[in-house]
């Protein structure tokens, strides 16, 4: 059997999430929704769910007709169809510095929550207003993973490496004035941050950082799993 199915425009990695334990996601910009609706199918057959990210509202109303089982997310643009079969133990935090973020950081709250993750959610709570941060110190570093996204300057995560011991994944947002530069300074004040343990991954993308966090707690989850089964 092959591992993966020829649309002819696109070939549908079937095999994925035996490899990697998450199927394919979709990518929603670029496609058309014949296309996406297309791929939909042949992933929900093999696999009982699927989630496509970066989809815009006029895609998402084309959509939701074909799979009425469907649910559609403005804010985070993700349109998800069935759940997770398996879930993680620990939790993932999400916290954003302003309420700019919050597409970004939704993208990774919904994403981590259809991989199995149990997330909980800390928004507007960026540096200029400290107070706002330390005033849920003890929830942070009850945390198992933190993803931390901001734009402007990017000290966010810096600030939250610092008071926890947990893996840290900062997200670099476009949302900043000109010499900002959509994205790039948060991207490199991230990337030279003297906080350790910290991760980044690229300008605006939660998904990624989610996926990376689903990753972490798998692997922990397995870990727990192997021990108890062998004592």
């Amino acid at each position: 059997m092959d591992n993966f199915e020829d649309l002819g425009f696109s070939k549908v990695d079937i095999d994925r999430e035996k490899r990697t334990g998450f199927p394919e996601v979709i990518y929603g910009e670029g496609k058309t929704g014949g296309q996406i609706s297309q791929i939909m199918g042949r992933l929900i057959a093999h696999h009982g769910k699927v989630m496509v990210t970066r989809l815009s509202e006029e895609k998402a109303e084309e959509l939701l007709p074909q799979f009425p089982s469907a649910e559609y997310d403005e804010v985070s643009r993700i349109l998800r169809h069935g759940v997770s079969s398996q879930f993680y133990r620990g939790e993932v935090m999400v916290l954003c510095a302003g309420t700019s973020d919050l597409s970004v950081a939704e993208e990774a709250a919904v994403t981590a929550e259809w991989m199995g993750c149990k997330v909980k959610r800390l928004y507007d709570v960026g540096v200029a207003g400290i107070d706002r941060l330390l005033a849920y110190r003890e929830e942070i570093t009850k945390a198992s993973v933190l993803i931390v996204v901001a734009g402007m300057e990017g000290a966010l995560p810096s600030v939250v490496g610092g008071l926890v011991r947990r893996p840290v994944i900062a997200v670099p947002t476009s949302v900043g004035y000109g010499a900002h530069l959509e994205g790039l300074t948060p991207l490199l004040g991230m990337l030279t941050s003297c906080a350790s343990g910290m991760s980044v991954v690229n300008i605006d993308n939660g998904f990624g950082a989610a996926y990376q966090a689903a990753l972490i707690l798998q692997l922990a989850t397995e870990g727990v799993d192997n021990e108890m089964s062998i004592s």
